[in-house]
């Protein structure tokens, strides 16, 4: 049992010859119910010497089989700095834009080409990271009601545009959402140059989106990143249980 513990994982890609990076680290502590609610690029509590170490284990384990295309090496790790293997996502994560973000790839054309065949572009070596990227999954749920999922027409959408604020959306105005389906409608991700700069986008971006017609966790979304502790990079996979109520008041 790790108390305190933070959710950080490490993008690989490998190729069908033998080649096999890691494209940096994501951290997804805020999660409720171990579902990702805020992930975020670089982690605040990952340091150089971390990075590498952490790094160099997600490729070893993608070597160690083999591993071919995009997939996500997930780790807990403790207050103290030592981490665990949880598992390996062999895909795409939802939160892939933020990676694509402070590299600038695109990973999705890059899975397709590593598909066809193709080698890597790139080696270790060539990859930076610049900036801070941070992501909001924007929910069809109430949280005054115990997060239950909304249902509805949506009467009326604005999504905000901003610079270095991207808007991944699967919705649009007289769709009607119904309990069918995953209740995520869009994702926001935003760039700063550092990541007070990325948090001050994306909590702006959120306040000026509009939905009608249904409830949504937008207005949680805010307060979490508003939060002090979690302005502090304080957070952990036990935060917002922990300050629920202040949350959802």
């Amino acid at each position: 049992y790790v108390e305190g513990a933070r959710h950080v994982e490490v993008q690989i890609f490998g190729d069908a010859r033998g080649a096999l990076v890691h494209l940096f680290e994501r951290d997804c502590s805020l999660q409720r119910r171990h579902q990702k609610i805020i992930e975020e690029s670089p982690s605040p509590a990952v340091n150089e010497e971390l990075r590498r170490k952490m790094g160099e284990a997600a490729v070893d384990i993608g070597r160690a089989i083999g591993y071919t295309n995009a997939g996500t090496v997930e780790f807990i790790l403790a207050p103290s700095g030592e981490f665990y293997f949880i598992e390996v996502n062999t895909r795409l994560q939802v939160e892939h834009p933020v990676t694509e973000m402070i590299t600038g790839l695109d990973l999705v054309r890059l899975q397709i080409e590593i598909a066809e065949g193709r080698p890597l572009p790139f080696a270790q070596s060539d990859l930076k990271a610049e900036g801070h990227a941070i992501e909001a999954r924007l929910y069809a749920e109430d949280p005054a009601n115990d997060f239950l999922p909304s249902t509805g027409k949506v009467l009326d959408l604005q999504l905000p545009a901003m610079e270095e604020v991207r808007i991944d959306s699967g919705i649009e105005s007289g769709m009607e959402v119904g309990i069918h389906y995953d209740p995520m409608l869009a994702k926001l991700i935003a760039r700063g140059e550092d990541r007070d700069d990325a948090i001050r986008k994306l909590a702006y971006a959120l306040r000026q989106l509009s939905i009608q017609g249904l409830r949504t966790n937008r207005d949680f979304l805010i307060r979490l990143l508003d939060h002090p502790d979690f302005r502090r990079g304080r957070a952990h996979t036990g935060f917002i249980t922990k300050h629920l109520d202040e949350l959802v008041a």
